[in-house]
């Protein structure tokens, strides 16, 4: 079936017995670039000044960050994963096909900015053109290399990739130079999304790509206007001449769309003429985008996950500290409301520099020799591993880093942001800063103290996202509740929870029962309002 609505604006076509609900739905991270989200960061070593607690992001404006360079979306990621860990939902992939200067990327950031969700990424197929030979580079030099031909691109590595971003994990862009016509050293790390647009000139010409996009786009553009746009980019941008520019159109560009390009306008779902400038085919990809994200939203039952392992023994995974008098003596201080500031931070960062040498105990070790200075051997023990890597779920969780980089030297330190969407009750992601390469590190999570486990279900699922192993997360906290040390081991069974202490209630409002109160209010002398509640404060998650 075949529907056409107002043929100057948009054509749309839908094959028959195609299924309207594709696989949809996900998660990004801009893992480098949202340090101007931190603005409330609160120092390691605070003042002893009472602080007033600052949000995230004020419920009067829209949740938009504008940099000179681009606009990043502050809202947080809701949940990407069900209550057992598992990733529920993909990412929605929109493919943009048509030829060289046609509007794409124009099309691409204009549907980014109409969407106005979190976490989306452009993925270009222009990283993903192949590695040249000498010889090719020579040819390429002279204009006399195709780059338009679907040989030119590595599609092996462009399905993997968006296969893996589709699924939510964090994956690693090539980053291709134009001038030199090679591959820079550094690749760009990109972590999953709600949306994903896939924009290049060959999008719908490999069978195993069209698989993963959910809606294909063929934007529809004249010749004469995308020869000039041509022109334009490779002189300015590229540094070309002009008839080597014109050679190379004439010669491959295109030869190429005819060949390769235009006739793939047949899989495309919409057509868009006019590129950017057709508002009305904007407006309906936007539409159908926006339908089919809400289709797919899942709500957290925060009710259910407190009701669902009452009365179910403490799992095996979970390493308590010996409740000796000097570990009481000290819950005792700071659980007081009557403590002081000063020292609620003193006997805090003792109690954490006792739980992390505890946690450490658990790390694996293998048998080294090693001579002593007296010339004998000394049989004593190594990390089994290749090393260590402390990650902290802001705010309250960076109260512990000291106490970690005291114990391991020169260790790697990441950052996770997760607070509480006051509408819907859900965790969300808001920021994160990895150290590269974790797949292998044994890693320490830590936050203050754990009610519900809703961030710490969200951290450990980001850090499987990046390949970290599960057996290598070690969760610490000062202080958790029965509920959130039940929902994390219900879902990732491997991972090593370890605490001072375990309280045995979460009263309506998810505060932990004695509990300690506002751990990060308290630790960094803010004042939170009657209402507020959020996750990087060791409160309600």
């Amino acid at each position: 079936m075949a529907m056409t609505m107002s043929q100057n604006d948009v054509q749309v076509q839908q094959k028959e017995g195609e299924e309207d609900d594709q696989s949809i739905s996900r998660s990004d991270s801009g893992e480098d670039s949202l340090d101007g989200l931190m603005s409330h960061r609160c120092p390691l070593t605070p003042s002893l000044s009472p602080r007033k607690r600052t949000t995230s992001q004020s419920k009067t404006e829209p949740p938009l960050l504008r940099t000179n360079k681009r606009t990043i979306y502050t809202a947080g990621r809701p949940p990407w994963y069900n209550v057992t860990g598992t990733t529920f939902k993909e990412a929605f992939v929109i493919g943009l096909c048509g030829g060289s200067a046609s509007g794409k990327t124009t099309v691409a950031n204009k549907i980014i900015e109409a969407l106005d969700v979190p976490w989306v990424v452009l993925l270009s197929m222009d990283s993903f053109y192949k590695v040249l030979s000498k010889d090719e580079q020579e040819l390429a030099a002279r204009n006399e290399y195709n780059f338009d031909h679907p040989d030119a691109f590595d599609f092996e590595l462009l399905v993997t990739v968006l296969r893996k971003l589709k699924k939510g994990k964090s994956i690693k862009v090539p980053v291709y130079d134009f001038t030199s016509h090679s591959r820079r050293k550094e690749w760009k790390t990109v972590y999953g999304a709600n949306v994903v647009i896939f924009e290049g000139i060959l999008a719908f010409a490999n069978k195993e790509l069209l698989k993963l996009l959910d809606m294909k786009v063929f934007v529809d553009t004249d010749s004469d206007i995308r020869l000039v746009r041509r022109l334009k980019r490779d002189i300015t941008d590229r540094g070309r001449d002009i008839v080597g520019v014109i050679k190379q159109y004439n010669k491959f560009v295109k030869p190429a769309f005819e060949q390769y390009i235009e006739p793939t306008v047949q899989v495309a779902d919409i057509v868009v003429p006019r590129g950017g400038e057709n508002f009305v085919a904007l407006d309906l990809i936007v539409q159908h985008v926006h339908s089919q994200l809400e289709k797919r939203k899942l709500r957290w039952d925060i009710s259910a996950l407190a009701s669902a392992h009452q009365g179910q023994p403490l799992p095996e995974t979970l390493s308590v500290m010996e409740s000796t008098p000097q570990v009481r003596g000290m819950h005792t201080i700071i659980r007081n409301k009557e403590t002081s500031r000063d020292e609620f931070i003193f006997y805090s960062k003792r109690l954490m520099r006792l739980l992390i040498e505890h946690a450490l105990s658990f790390l694996p070790l293998k048998p080294v020799s090693v001579e002593t200075p007296q010339g004998t051997v000394y049989e004593g023990k190594r990390l089994s591993g290749k090393r260590i890597t402390g990650v902290s779920i802001l705010r309250a969780g960076e109260t512990m880093e000291q106490a970690l980089m005291a114990v391991c030297k020169d260790i790697r330190l990441g950052k996770i942001l997760i607070q509480t969407n006051h509408d819907t009750g859900e965790p969300e992601l808001h920021y994160l800063r990895l150290p590269k390469d974790l797949s292998e590190d044994y890693v320490i999570l830590m936050d203050s103290t754990v009610s519900t486990g809703a961030a710490a279900l969200m951290a450990v699922r980001v850090l499987l996202d990046h390949d970290v192993q599960e057996d290598k997360i070690f969760l610490i906290s000062l202080l958790m509740a029965e509920m959130g040390v039940h929902s994390v081991a219900y879902a990732f069974p491997k991972v090593r929870i370890i605490t001072t202490a375990v309280d045995k209630n979460v009263n309506d409002e998810f505060h932990i029962i004695p509990g300690i109160g506002n751990f990060g209010d308290r630790y960094f002398g803010t004042d939170a309002p009657s209402d507020w509640y959020e996750s990087d404060d060791g409160m309600d998650y």
